[in-house]
């Protein structure tokens, strides 16, 4: 009547990616390009090992463009010099390699793109990791007061009316 519950969840899902997106940095938008290529990867393989083809072909395929569309297209190589080259080539390779995968139902391969993804993006995420921030006190070298202590003893204030 109000549909199925697997409709509503996959709604929920939709709409939080879309929150997630609109709130991400550059960088944050990157590292979900990563996930979602990979979680486009595990699909593909799910499928390839039970012979699902136009499953696994829609997979790979989706794999494809976010490599292409999202990652290896966001690649400014006037400004990223030799990591922007570098990049795109490997972005390349990987696209090569996955539709050698899909043509073949070669889960190796899959395997392969997969560990590469892992590492670059767990390079990008660590440049999201917040570094520890600077505090006037930190930065002043002003000495921090002693944390306080309820059972130490006190002394006495004394204060002029």
């Amino acid at each position: 009547m109000f549909g199925s519950m697997q409709s509503g969840a996959s709604a929920y899902a939709k709409v939080g990616m879309e929150t997630g997106v609109v709130a991400a940095n550059p960088h944050q938008l990157i590292v979900m390009l990563f996930e979602g290529a990979q979680v486009a990867l595990n699909h593909a393989a799910q499928h390839m090992k039970a012979g699902n083809i136009a499953e696994k072909g829609k997979s790979i395929s989706k794999a494809i463009m976010i490599i292409e569309n999202g990652l290896r297209a966001s690649l400014d190589k006037t400004v990223g010099g030799e990591i922007a080259l570098n990049l795109d080539a490997l972005y390349e390779y990987m696209s090569s390699r996955l539709l050698i995968a899909n043509i073949h139902s070669q889960l190796d391969v899959l395997e392969e793109v997969q560990a590469l993804l892992q590492d670059i993006k767990g390079a990008w995420a660590g440049m999201l990791e917040p570094a520890a921030p600077a505090t006037v006190a930190s930065i002043l070298q002003i000495p921090q007061a002693p944390p306080y202590d309820a059972l130490a003893p006190r002394t006495p204030r004394l204060m002029k009316a």
